[in-house]
């Protein structure tokens, strides 16, 4: 019979394949993508989700002991602070004058403030 630390492990590292899918996709959208508005949207939406995968690896590998806990602990941090950083780090990029890159069709920022 299967016990529940067995499932509990298979899942773990289910999630941990996933986590460092993502991660990896967060890193080679950082390398191909053109711009830093492009780069900015992969390294946050797709590293977030990877380093939350990973760590709730970690939570479900360990336990809710002391290492879990700062685990998921983490994760959420990231979740919550990741998207508000990449948008404050847009922000002030757009209002220092970066451009976007070529192929982009539309900049609705445009006249909302002086460069």
């Amino acid at each position: 019979m299967i016990g529940i630390g067995f499932v509990l492990d298979i899942l773990s590292n289910i999630f941990l394949i996933v986590g460092l899918f993502f991660v990896f996709l967060g890193m080679l959208g950082l390398i191909r993508l053109p711009d830093v508005y492009n780069r900015l949207h992969t390294t946050t939406k797709i590293g977030t989700l990877g380093a939350f995968g990973v760590m709730l690896s970690i939570l479900l590998k360990v336990g809710f002991s002391a290492m879990g806990l700062k685990a998921i602990t983490i994760g959420l941090f990231l979740l919550l602070t990741a998207p508000v950083a990449a948008h404050m780090i847009a922000r002030a990029a757009h209002r220092h004058g970066v451009d976007l890159c070529d192929e982009s069709i539309i900049d609705e920022y445009c006249d909302s403030y002086d460069k």
